[in-house]
């Protein structure tokens, strides 16, 4: 399994593209951009197979629609997330008045523990709300794609429509009890491992907050 980062967007949101021995291909979060990536596909042989959005937000599905015209990939997402990739409002893409956004109507809905299959490449599915509700992670191998729940040494933000602390500190709660390490793949910013974050992340310890009030 090889994975690459590609920043994308005026946001700068992690893509990450996870190719097969078989030369097929995963997009993590493919937020914009559509002809970087797909010019990073060609140029590798890579044939683009299975979409996985961690949440809906405009600034992680802007090049969903244009690839899978291309591709026919498969597209996956929470339900409580879908409406998102029909709803530009619901998406926030209506804060952003140059992007240009396009829906996607095609979709498969995906729920905690579900397993996706690529080639010898096994997807989990992880329910981590609080970024929003249908917020997921998905994990393979020793991979950890975390989209805006678990950034390094931070999180994601609570205050957009469907967000919520309480829900992202029991999901926080939930990744760090997952037995062993793994390297983590962010929406947003630096990769880090989930040992790290155990040792290093306040959030993962527990809302600091509870006490403030």
């Amino acid at each position: 399994m090889k994975i690459t980062r590609m920043p994308v967007g005026m946001i700068r949101a992690n893509c990450y593209i996870i190719e097969t021995e078989s030369k097929n291909a995963a997009a993590v979060d493919p937020g914009d951009e559509f002809e970087k990536i797909d010019r990073f596909l060609t140029d590798n042989d890579l044939t683009l197979k299975t979409i996985l959005l961690t949440h809906g937000h405009f600034d992680h599905i802007g090049a969903v629609a244009q690839l899978q015209e291309k591709y026919d990939a498969r597209v996956y997402i929470h339900p409580d997330d879908a409406i998102m990739l029909t709803d530009r409002l619901k998406s926030l893409a209506d804060d952003m008045p140059y992007y240009l956004y396009r829906p996607v109507t095609q979709y498969n809905t995906v729920s905690d523990g579900d397993k996706i299959i690529l080639d010898e490449l096994e997807f989990e599915v992880i329910h981590t709300p609080g970024h929003t509700k249908g917020g997921v992670c998905f994990k393979c191998g020793n991979a950890l794609f975390t989209g805006d729940t678990l950034f390094k040494m931070s999180m994601g933000r609570t205050d957009f429509p469907g967000g919520s602390l309480k829900e992202i500190f029991l999901s926080l709660e939930k990744l760090a009890k997952l037995k062993g390490d793994y390297e983590v793949y962010p929406g947003h910013n630096e990769t880090s491992t989930l040992s790290f974050e155990r040792k290093n992340n306040v959030y993962m310890k527990g809302d600091p907050y509870e006490d403030s009030i």
